[in-house]
């Protein structure tokens, strides 16, 4: 017999407010799939780093509810949020165009992992709870919080397709795009994978990874094998990267060692050094059913390290570990020539004011539309696999 719920949630402006038992228990819900992103120690070391907090714009407001028996059953992450940085689902234009017609964009909601565009839980509700009652009684209290709050919306990002179902029941606006995953169909090794591709293709991607690994050492850590060192490293490379690519990187230092001190299972760091010295990295997150890839950089120019380190290294180690796919992070046409194909990520969206939910409502429904095209052509006009017949 499932639990019931009290019907009561409550706001919490820290995750250990909630505490590390009572989170985990709704996020480790088999369901999920051992996400290592909602868990506890991720989304601690977040704000317990200070990458996350009123500094940076992402308040914690989480959401719990109780059982009947005053337990924990269910969890939402939720940031009140002073801007759309970090997100990676984007609505600069929304936000630019209601404040133009005198609108108050932020204060906004989102439920999210800060700064990573993976698809994951966003409504965690225990094991012994009705998932469907959970789903609803967050959906329902994330947008009371926000009417309370005088926020303009709750933004529910990369949130999986079942929450995503639920929350358009709930009124939420449902928004569609694409990512660009692998996906394991049985191979026992890399060169399986490469069999099932075109000739062409296992050629190119023999000669990028004959040319990217020339003179290099490059290493897998995880675990105990991660050490200070490591992070020091790929610190630099993630502020040269992110540096050049957002003006301001969103982690800081101290995140990487918490983030070795509470998961290190979890944690893959594929790395590269050449004459003893480190000149590239990939971080990647493991979780019961993928892996996933996180933040890239590199202090030299070598022709192809990404793609080694980033996409081919991740393709040898989800197939060694028995994973079902690499979900290898947000855009990258290129990637589906090396195997990633486009795979749908979906988000959903509370809009407070009637004036302006219903354009996004219009906007949306061409865009799904327009996505689901898309990615048609894509794969249909740049898959690297065999074709058939």
């Amino acid at each position: 017999m499932k639990a019931e719920l009290a019907g009561a949630v409550e706001v919490h402006g820290a995750i250990s407010d909630i505490g590390a038992e009572a989170w985990d228990e709704c996020a480790s819900n088999p369901a999920y799939g051992a996400n290592p992103f909602t868990s506890y120690a991720f989304l601690s070391a977040l704000e317990d780093s200070g990458s996350v907090g009123p500094r940076t714009g992402w308040t914690p407001r989480h959401l719990s509810a109780r059982d009947g028996e005053g337990r924990t059953a269910g969890v939402m992450p939720l940031y009140a949020k002073s801007h759309s940085q970090g997100e990676y689902v984007f609505d600069h234009g929304w936000a630019n165009a209601y404040q133009r017609a005198g609108g108050r964009y932020y204060p906004k909601l989102q439920s999210a992992v800060p700064f990573t565009p993976a698809t994951g839980p966003r409504l965690l509700v225990r094991e012994d709870v009705d998932a469907g009652a959970g789903r609803k009684l967050l959906g329902l209290a994330a947008a009371t919080v926000c009417d309370r709050l005088d926020a303009s919306s709750v933004h529910v990002t990369f949130v999986l397709y079942t929450e995503w179902q639920a929350l358009g029941e709930l009124g939420y606006l449902q928004r569609q795009d694409q990512q660009y995953w692998w996906t394991n169909a049985g191979y026992a090794a890399f060169d399986d994978f490469l069999a099932a591709l075109s000739s062409g293709r296992r050629k190119t991607i023999r000669r990028e990874r004959r040319d990217a690994q020339a003179g290099l050492e490059i290493v897998a850590l995880s675990g105990s094998d991660l050490r200070e060192e490591h992070w020091d490293a790929f610190f630099a490379f993630y502020m040269d990267t992110g540096s050049r690519k957002w003006g301001r990187p969103y982690l800081n230092r101290r995140f990487f060692s918490l983030l070795s001190e509470r998961m290190a299972e979890r944690v893959l760091l594929i790395m590269a050094r050449r004459n003893g010295r480190w000149i590239a990295g990939a971080l990647n997150l493991i979780g019961g059913e993928a892996l996933y890839g996180r933040n890239w950089g590199a202090l030299d120019d070598v022709p192809f390290l990404h793609f080694e380190l980033c996409y081919y290294r991740a393709i040898e180690e989800a197939i060694a570990r028995g994973l079902s796919r690499v979900e290898a992070g947000a855009q990258g046409e290129h990637k589906i020539s090396r195997g990633y194909l486009p795979s749908p990520v979906y988000s959903a969206h509370y809009i407070a004011d009637p004036g302006l939910r219903e354009p996004i409502a219009r906007y949306l429904e061409e865009e799904r539309a327009a996505v689901a095209r898309e990615m048609a052509v894509l794969e249909a006009e740049y898959s690297p696999f065999r074709q058939e017949g």
